[in-house]
């Protein structure tokens, strides 16, 4: 019997569609959602949901764990969480904000401070500064926390390993969690190395594979179930799943979830190019075309007809190899991909000059989750010799996993 709630009710009527560009790419807006009920690919966020929440809110004095993506679509574009639900009157005290920030505008490990909402006065409390981790002093006077963020189902990022904690916090102050669910743009499959117990971290908390294939509510119910939590804790917790949806469907996310991170094609490339971070090539940042791209000077420039030079840009204020001429791959029209790919990462260390300054180790692993793959790839071992060895630990993923799936 699980320890959660899933709410359903009526279709929402709503739909997504993928406009708009930055100089020389696609980028994330919003257009009016199509009328017309009983449409089956209308998928609804469970933030739109509100008549299947806002009963469990009221009289209630609430925390909320979000970002920028932390919005309702309406006819025309869309409103913040926060916003909308102050404006239903619910009794906001606080937010917590994950990496990046509550406005999502810092970069990757920029550490976030705590502060006041500019907008409601809200106090901001940073979930990557001082701790990561709420403090039960933190959640005082809280009768629930609410978590609605948008995430993009690959291991390193960090709003999972936010989520578990923040699971944690809440078990310990015997607080419940609602989590509204959102749509997992690389939920359409598992794939990658599955994290080895001795190297956790924020990259990292629990043994899954690197793309895990759930919503961030399902994903819940399984470190609530499997007993992930401290002390094999569990949390009072509420899933509010969306409509509409399935594991094959197609959603392009309206607004950045990070970033470097600005359109679906970075999106669906970030399980592959996002292992570069544990290397000293460049994966775009710095650039328009972040992790949709890679290479550094030290990488062979006969072998490779792209080039470009980052610079400081929005996100990265310190690009790896900024000002200097990079040579390697562009990848800004790759078709989308249905499993994650080792190619440009073996095509890179290939073509490496000094191999010894190809691998930053520590966080490599981190992000791998294991020590094995560096040892493979400078082992010379070929894409399908290391993905066959990854096998046994994505199978037994999957039997767990099938236990905790929402949605088809």
């Amino acid at each position: 019997m699980f320890y959660f709630s899933v709410l359903k009710s009526t279709a929402f009527l709503l739909f997504l569609v993928f406009l708009g560009c930055v100089p020389k790419q696609k980028e994330h807006t919003t257009a009016p959602p199509q009328k017309g009920k009983g449409n089956q690919n209308q998928i609804v966020v469970a933030a739109n949901r509100t008549e299947a929440y806002l009963p469990l809110l009221q009289g209630k004095t609430i925390g909320v764990v979000a970002n920028q993506t932390s919005v309702l679509f309406k006819e025309k574009g869309y409103t913040h969480l926060v916003d909308t639900l102050l404006s239903m009157e619910v009794a906001i005290k606080k937010v917590f904000a994950p990496e990046h920030g509550f406005r999502g505008k810092a970069d990757a490990g920029e550490k976030v401070s705590d502060g006041v909402d500019l907008k409601t006065g809200l106090p901001l409390i940073s979930l990557y500064g001082k701790n990561r981790k709420p403090t039960q002093q933190q959640l005082e006077g809280l009768d629930m926390v609410v978590f609605d963020i948008q995430d993009v189902g690959v291991r390193f990022y960090t709003y999972i390993a936010t989520l578990q904690l923040v699971m944690e916090a809440c078990a310990e102050a015997k607080l419940p969690l609602l989590v509204l669910d959102r749509p997992n743009p690389n939920g359409h499959y598992v794939d990658g190395p599955t994290m080895e117990s001795a190297h956790t971290s924020f990259l990292g908390m629990t043994e899954i594979p690197l793309v895990y294939g759930m919503t961030i509510g399902e994903y819940a119910q399984m470190i609530n179930e499997e007993a992930w939590l401290a002390n094999q804790s569990k949390v009072e917790l509420i899933i509010i799943p969306l409509e509409n949806y399935t594991h094959d469907s197609t959603y392009a996310l309206p607004i950045r979830p990070s970033p470097n991170l600005p359109n679906d094609t970075a999106i669906n490339l970030y399980p592959s190019l996002g292992l570069f971070e544990g290397t000293n090539v460049n994966a775009g940042r710095g650039t328009e075309f972040q992790f949709q791209r890679y290479g550094a000077s030290f990488l062979d420039s006969t072998a490779y007809n792209f080039r470009y030079v980052p610079q400081p840009n929005f996100g990265s204020k310190y690009p790896k190899e900024e000002g200097k001429t990079c040579y390697g791959k562009d990848l800004s029209a790759r078709p989308k991909m249905k499993e994650m790919s080792l190619q440009w990462l073996l095509d890179a260390y290939k073509n490496c000059s000094d191999k010894d300054q190809f691998f930053n180790t520590a966080g490599f692993t981190k992000h791998a989750g294991t020590e094995t793959l560096q040892k493979q790839i400078e082992a010379g071992l070929s894409e399908n010799e290391i993905k066959a060895s990854w096998q046994k630990g994505i199978e037994r993923f999957k039997a767990i996993r099938k236990n905790y799936l929402i949605y088809d």
